[in-house]
């Protein structure tokens, strides 16, 4: 069975600085394409960031220039620095991924199917 934890969430005021880890267990990252989404209660879940399995990456519009994916096979983990964070950044962040073939597959999309979801990691940004 394929389980990812996310972990790394906290309460840090504005314009401060986090990083998630997504940690795999009983696969590794090196054949997956990951992602990382947030939702915030009564909004629809958001594409955060995507790394692909040949480390291409893409991020929403309202991130990009302050977050930053990463992966590091050989600690099977997938990292997403958050910087200069806004309150509207507030939310849970979930990582999830597939298995693929295709190397340059970097998924934004919360509706495509992925083999699996973590059960989130709550950033919550406040002064």
């Amino acid at each position: 069975q394929l389980q990812v934890a996310e972990s790394g969430g906290a309460l840090v005021q504005p314009g401060g600085s986090l990083r998630l880890s997504c940690t795999a267990s009983g696969f590794t990252f090196e054949t997956h394409a990951v992602s990382w989404f947030r939702q915030v209660p009564g909004k629809e879940r958001e594409g955060v960031s995507c790394i692909s399995r040949n480390d291409r990456t893409n991020y929403g519009d309202s991130v990009k220039g302050r977050f930053t994916i990463s992966r590091d096979n050989g600690k099977n983990i997938v990292y997403l620095q958050l910087a200069s964070l806004k309150p509207e950044d507030t939310g849970r962040y979930y990582c999830s991924g597939r298995n693929t073939t295709i190397e340059r597959l970097c998924i934004m999309n919360p509706d495509f199917f992925m083999d699996y979801w973590g059960k989130g990691t709550l950033v919550t940004v406040s002064s």
